[in-house]
């Protein structure tokens, strides 16, 4: 059995991105980038206007007040460039060309229209309301760096690229494997005598789609052997990570590392010393890597927090070191002295203090479902009292 920091160090040395793949730019939202993204063109690609009004040269508005027909017209869209004749001015709409030899835009609001002819009466001010051809980005520019993971704002950004696919880290293809024979599919446990609905997976898959996953499937497996080393089989086939949950102390039915044995099964550590999770495994069989997940809720989930997060985000490419980022927080209630194993409690957010949670049982649903923080203790730690200070990460 080993401490958790190795443990995690073990996971971490396995959490590298994926081979890439080139995806349309519809499909790339919250993929990462495997490579720099450039642009293909200026933006804007000629000066344009950046309000409604009237495009001018100055010299036409040295004296006011000044009439100045108006000669052209620039909508966003139009492909010519008008030129501005000296004496005329030009109405412009946003993003509409700016006339060639105009210095400024004049807000519409400060103009007045007569027939053709536009009136100025009032100083313009100092804004010349134009952005500059290249102004936002030039030919060439990295608008986003490899490794950025594609939100919200940076597919404006890879939009503006003029680009129609992007190369992305491959999204790391997942299955999960609950076993048990006391589980039923939620809506008919109560159907069927002697079960409960199997509820991990469902946690276990939300956790892994979260932090870049692809989860092909969740199969719910009775605890018998030919099944289980079957469905062992088909999964490594289909999968570069498989989740098996439950069957993982040692009980005469816990056959989730046996199922991968006949399948080569080289364990990379098989307990850690934590607590709730102690039964957690992790290895690899037939090139596949495996983690093993202790069929209790808030064990398994806490586990697949604590390790199965961070190996997701760096097989999709992301920074593994962004969902481990413990920080200190004032405890608002006192905390019981931890016994032999490092301890992750289950607390919940309150104001700029935390406090853990009453129920701390690894069997726990509705308690798992209120907590926000997982607070951690090392192994033989004292009790604490509010006020006192702890470790604790995004739970």
């Amino acid at each position: 059995m080993i401490d958790f920091d190795t443990a995690l160090a073990l996971v971490l040395n396995e959490a590298r991105p994926l081979p890439c793949e080139t995806v349309a730019l519809e499909a790339a939202g919250e993929r990462v980038l495997a490579a720099d993204l450039t642009a293909r063109g200026d933006a804007p690609r000629t000066a344009v206007s950046a309000m409604d009004g009237y495009a001018v040269r100055d010299i036409d508005l040295a004296r006011l007040p000044a009439r100045l027909p108006v000669a052209a017209v620039a909508f966003a869209g139009r492909a010519d460039v008008p030129l501005l004749a000296p004496g005329t001015c030009a109405r412009v709409f946003t993003g509409g060309p700016t006339p060639h030899g105009a210095d400024r835009v004049v807000v519409q609001e400060i103009v007045g229209r007569e027939g053709d002819d536009a009136l100025f009466e009032v100083s313009p001010g100092p804004g010349t309301h134009i952005r500059a051809a290249g102004s936002d980005f030039a030919t060439g520019d990295v608008l986003l760096a490899a490794g950025t993971v594609l939100g919200f704002r940076a597919m404006v950004a890879a939009a503006a690229a003029d680009v129609a696919a992007v190369s992305v880290v491959r999204k790391p293809r997942i299955v999960i494997l609950g076993t048990g024979d006391e589980l039923a599919e939620p809506g008919q446990a109560l159907e069927t005598p002697g079960s409960i609905p199997e509820s991990v997976s469902f946690g276990v898959a939300a956790l892994a789609r979260q932090c870049g996953g692809e989860v092909l499937a969740r199969r719910r497996l009775t605890d018998t052997p030919e099944l289980l080393e079957a469905a062992a089989r088909l999964a490594l086939d289909e999968a570069d990570l498989v989740v098996v949950t439950g069957g993982a102390s040692v009980g005469e039915k816990d056959y989730a590392r046996a199922m991968f044995a006949p399948l080569g099964l080289e364990l990379i550590f098989s307990k850690v010393a934590i607590k709730p999770g102690k039964p957690v495994w992790f290895g690899r069989a037939g090139g596949v890597l495996v983690l093993g997940l202790p069929g209790n809720p808030t064990s398994a989930l806490v586990t697949a927090r604590l390790f199965l997060a961070p190996l997701v985000a760096g097989l999709a490419g992301r920074n593994p070191a962004a969902l481990l980022q413990w920080r200190d927080m004032t405890l608002t209630a006192p905390l019981k002295p931890c016994g032999d194993r490092e301890t992750f409690e289950r607390g919940r957010r309150a104001g700029d203090g935390v406090s853990g949670l009453v129920v701390q049982d690894s069997a726990t649903q509705k308690a798992l479902a209120t907590a926000d923080v997982l607070i951690r203790r090392r192994p033989g730690a004292g009790g604490l009292g509010a006020g006192d200070s702890v470790a604790v990460l995004d739970f």
